[in-house]
Formats: structure tokens, C-alpha cells, sequence
């Protein structure tokens, strides 16, 4: 498994967020991103996982809810991954995939997108 602190996660996490363009960046509403170490036990591969409601599921009843939530699970993404930009790409595509489900974009189109 190659190597990556999770300070140094962390940054490629923040440095892909960044490269979300602009004009979807200003749309992501009532959301925070959190980097967990591990899967969760039911499926220690996962990736990233989105919680929460999806822009296009949210209504008048929606107001005052808790953010929805994005995890980035760094280990597994370190387990897949043979190079250093491996991971950097790897990063790029969990956030972008998982912003997608924010925007209501589910599995199936994102397969379609070449995001898999």
C-alpha cells in the first residue's frame, strides 16, 4: 500500500474540492466533507460515501436540516492505488463522484460519465 499521511490527505482532499469548477462549487449547499481513515464495516472498501439529501429530492420541509455529509475514507483509497498520482486522481474522482450525488447524479449516469 503506498504511503500518504493523513495531513498530507487531507491537502489532496482540499486541492480537489478546489478544482471543482466555480460555477457548480457555488451551487454544493449545506454540505461538509469529512476524511475517515477507514470503510465502514459493512463495506471497508467504500471509498467516499454522500449523505444526506440530494439538491433535487429537497423542498420547503427541507430548511433547518443538518448539513449532508461527504467522506473521503482514505485507506481504502490507499489500498487500490499503486503511484502517488494514482491517488491524486483517485481523490479527484471520489470527490467529483460524490459531489455528483449532492446534485441527484446517481451510480448508473456517473458510469455512464466514465466516473467509476
Amino acid at each position: 500500500m503506498i504511503e500518504v499521511s493523513p495531513a498530507h490527505f487531507e491537502e489532496l482532499v482540499a486541492e480537489a474540492l478546489e478544482a471543482v469548477p466555480e460555477e457548480l462549487a457555488k451551487l454544493v449547499d449545506n454540505v461538509i466533507f469529512v476524511i475517515e481513515e477507514d470503510g465502514p464495516e459493512d463495506d471497508p472498501d467504500l471509498l467516499g460515501l454522500y449523505e444526506g439529501v440530494a439538491l433535487t429530492e429537497r423542498d420547503s420541509t427541507y430548511a433547518g436540516a443538518l448539513p449532508d455529509r461527504i467522506t473521503i475514507y482514505r485507506n481504502p483509497t490507499l489500498r487500490i492505488c499503486d503511484t502517488y498520482d494514482d491517488v491524486v486522481e483517485e481523490v479527484n474522482i471520489t470527490v467529483v463522484h460524490e459531489i455528483a450525488h449532492h446534485f441527484g447524479i446517481d451510480d448508473d449516469r456517473l458510469h455512464e460519465l466514465g466516473y467509476d
